[in-house]
């Protein structure tokens, strides 16, 4: 598997915020281990919103659906159970946003609530032409711009190891397994 060179990587200003090199670390996990495609860089200067961003982000499309809320998947299920013959329902991947931190940062609930405020649900950037459907089904209440905000929260270790969490935006419902 090949390595991206800095110089591929769509980095908007090298050295432009404190945690560009953690983003980039993140960025290669991502595109080259975990294979996510329509990745984005969202620096400190950037944002859709009247807000700054305040802290580099990173936003993309993995592979497959990581975050299925647990409403959608009740009404999933009842879905498929009148479609019999055991058909199932296409779970088609989410843009998702991703926020790089060291192992020795401390987020506090502010730093993680203004990282919320100045985000939308739904990164900008490339849709799945599937979540954008009008359609009366129940289970696509959770999908799109309906649903809550969450990010990827994406530990950097010391060995450049990453490990991922999913934060939300207030309390969730947890999930049934």
């Amino acid at each position: 598997m090949e390595v991206l060179s800095p110089v591929q990587m769509p980095v908007n200003g090298a050295g432009s915020s404190p945690n560009q090199d953690l983003a980039d670390i993140v960025y290669n996990n991502l595109v080259n281990q975990q294979d996510w495609t329509q990745m984005t860089i969202h620096n400190v200067n950037e944002c859709d919103s009247n807000s700054k961003l305040p802290r580099t982000l990173l936003s993309g499309l993995p592979p497959r659906r990581l975050y299925i809320h647990p409403d959608e998947q009740i009404e999933v299920l009842r879905a498929e159970k009148a479609l019999g013959n055991g058909q199932r329902i296409p779970q088609p991947p989410e843009r998702e946003w991703i926020m790089p931190v060291h192992l020795v940062e401390t987020p506090t609930a502010s730093k993680l609530a203004a990282v919320f405020d100045s985000i939308t649900a739904v990164p900008p950037g490339e849709t799945n032409e599937s979540s954008n459907e009008k359609t009366d089904e129940q289970w696509k209440a959770w999908r799109g711009p309906r649903r809550g905000k969450r990010l990827l929260l994406a530990v950097v270790q010391d060995d450049s190891s990453v490990t991922y969490y999913f934060m939300h935006d207030g309390i969730v419902k947890p999930r049934q397994n």
